[in-house]
């Protein structure tokens, strides 16, 4: 087996960003523009999308724990983890152009099917990414290497949505021609096929180092139990869920911030666009801001950030177009490093458990990511639906002074609260640089024993 303590090629860590590319062409959309499309394009009420959003992923949250007990439980020659990454990618894609689909078929027959597509979608994209999140874990020992991996998983996760959030308006006017069911179709189908392709290279340019020690009985019911006495895990999986929230209902109502209220549509692709560089250069600062704050510093640092610009968000006039981008674009900058070292905090929490259990539960563990992912954007895409519908949003209409309210509350103090929140939360995470440094240490001289 090759060392756990070799440094990553530069090589790997971009075939690993790339899954990550491919999981944000779809989860990007799903964040951005599946409300809009539920509501404005496949006919459904802000309502109904709310509701169907919250059922969904809270379902597809309580699978998450699932599939991290499956995937802790595999084993394959390609490893525990990679090859979930391989028998998913299709069906990935297939379910993503069938969401994207709009039948012909009555209110409550449209109804029905979104239901069963957008779960399917949400499932398989459970038993892809929970599996992806927890191969960084075994990719090596080293923190410092597994930060510059987040790192780099986070630029091409960005890239993805750069891809996504830049192209598809434009994307579904070219396909559709004012036909936007035909265009969304095509756009995600084109989406579908080049996430196909990413996470095949994802697959064959990656490897598993990390073995836990063979002293290691692995046991379900020890798993869980050592799971819910992991104090970090506890605090960054509830941190998973406000954080996703944070980020989630701006996102969710930003189409219809840039419809309804600054007035032209099209300015919300620039947006976007100018807000996802900002986040890639923030992501490729992750491990130089590390070094300097630690990662305690810079969550607590840039949160109080985040805060501050959601804050003054909510003061934009219509009009304030310039400084709308530049308070967006800060925004993501701050964000970036925050997403990327909490999925490298899981890893740290893994560790964690391992040293104090004797048990190594990697996939159990990451799957608080996506638990959270699902949670806090149930959460925050049932609020965004609610919210609308209770400030008296009528879609496709010129929209009462109260319902543009709801939409300025949904991109500005609504994130401030959840930011609030987090910083709060984070106070009991007590993991730092020295105590990771100590439990490296310990493991590496078990596993050299063993």
């Amino acid at each position: 087996m090759t060392s756990a303590t070799t440094r990553i090629s530069v090589k790997e860590k971009i075939g690993y960003g790339l899954g990550d590319t491919a999981a944000n062409l779809v989860w990007r959309t799903l964040m951005v523009f599946l409300p809009f499309f539920y509501t404005d394009v496949f006919g459904l009420t802000a309502a109904a999308v709310g509701t169907l959003l919250l059922v969904c992923r809270y379902w597809d949250g309580i699978t998450d724990f699932i599939m991290g007990l499956i995937a802790d439980r595999t084993s394959t020659r390609w490893g525990k983890y990679r090859p979930w990454i391989l028998w998913t990618a299709l069906p990935f894609g297939i379910t993503t152009i069938l969401t994207f689909t709009t039948p012909d078929l009555s209110y409550s027959g449209k109804l029905i099917y979104a239901y069963i597509t957008y779960s399917a979608l949400i499932i398989i994209y459970t038993a892809n990414n929970i599996p992806y999140a927890a191969l960084m874990g075994v990719m090596s020992t080293e923190p410092q290497e597994r930060t510059s991996l987040s790192s780099y998983r986070f630029i091409f996760a960005f890239l993805g949505g750069l891809i996504t959030q830049g192209l598809n308006i434009y994307l579904v006017e070219l396909f559709g021609k004012g036909d936007n069911v035909k265009g969304y179709k095509y756009t995600m189908t084109l989406f579908a096929a080049l996430a196909v392709v990413f996470f095949l290279i994802t697959f064959f340019s990656t490897r598993e180092r990390v073995q836990a020690a063979p002293r290691e009985k692995s046991s379900l019911w020890g798993d869980v139990k050592d799971l819910f006495r992991n104090k970090p895990w506890l605090v960054l999986f509830f941190f998973g869920i406000l954080y996703v929230a944070f980020t989630t209902l701006k996102y969710s109502a930003l189409m219809y911030y840039f419809r309804y209220y600054v007035g032209d549509i099209n300015l919300a692709t620039g947006y976007m666009i100018v807000g996802l560089l900002a986040a890639m250069i923030g992501a490729a600062t992750t491990k130089t801001v590390t070094a300097w704050w630690g990662k305690r510093g810079v969550v607590n640092i840039f949160m109080i950030s985040g805060f501050v610009l959601s804050v003054l968000f909510y003061f934009c006039a219509p009009n304030a177009v310039i400084l709308i981008f530049v308070l967006g674009a800060l925004s993501e900058f701050f964000a970036a490093p925050v997403v990327a070292l909490y999925f490298s905090m899981l890893a740290d929490t893994a560790d964690y458990s391992e040293w104090k259990n004797g048990r190594r539960a990697t996939g159990l563990v990451f799957s608080a990511g996506t638990v959270a992912m699902k949670f806090g954007s149930g959460i925050a895409g049932a609020a965004t639906g609610w919210i609308l519908m209770s400030f008296g949003y009528i879609a496709n209409v010129d929209q009462t002074p109260e319902s543009l309210l709801g939409i300025r509350l949904l991109m500005s103090l609504f994130p401030a609260l959840a930011a609030v929140l987090i910083l709060a939360l984070f106070q009991l995470y007590r993991i730092d640089e020295t105590l990771l440094a100590r439990i490296e240490g310990d493991l590496a001289k078990q596993r050299g024993a063993a």
